[in-house]
């Protein structure tokens, strides 16, 4: 199945969320605690986990609906729509801070005129906060599309969105 890059693309039809969130259901059936490796195979196969997909999710798994919204919701790694071309992910754990990723996320807002969480108005970037890649020596960290970039200064992410199509 094709994952959509962006909002504007994502259009499956009910039944296709139903088949794809029953295929996930029956791949974990008797699973403990299945309910997060449902969400990420939706995820993953659709690029977000539709609204539509949760009474199909809630019924099978014998949850009510506001709990696995609760789920959808609590954590930032899943989706309600798919996600930009580009994904800008910015650390936020305590050695990036300290390093200067606070002024860098306020940057990459200002730049990109979009929230954490949220879409640039172009459709191109979503930015979103990361707590940790691991580059704590290098600091601030970031990764876009899942290339982590150390040492980014705004000037250098400028340049690294730049390389992505992305122009101010």
């Amino acid at each position: 199945m094709h994952t959509p890059t962006h909002a504007g693309e994502f259009e499956p039809s009910a039944s296709t969320v139903e088949a794809i969130t029953r295929q996930a259901i029956a791949r974990y059936e008797g699973v403990r605690g299945n309910l997060l490796p449902v969400l990420h195979a939706i995820q993953h196969a659709l690029g977000c986990i539709p609204a539509s997909a949760v009474p199909v999710l809630a019924q099978a798994l014998q949850l009510s609906r506001a709990e696995v919204h609760g789920v959808i919701r609590f954590y930032p790694h899943f989706r309600q729509t798919p996600a930009a071309p580009v994904r800008l992910e910015i650390c936020r754990a305590e050695s990036c801070q300290a390093m200067g990723a606070n002024a860098l996320a306020d940057h990459a807002r200002q730049r990109l005129a979009c929230g954490f969480n949220e879409t640039s108005p172009d459709g191109k970037v979503t930015l979103e906060p990361v707590y940790c890649l691991g580059l704590c020596a290098q600091s601030p960290a970031i990764m876009i599309n899942g290339q982590p970039h150390a040492r980014v200064t705004p000037q250098k992410l400028d340049r690294l969105l730049g390389a992505q199509g992305c122009r101010p």
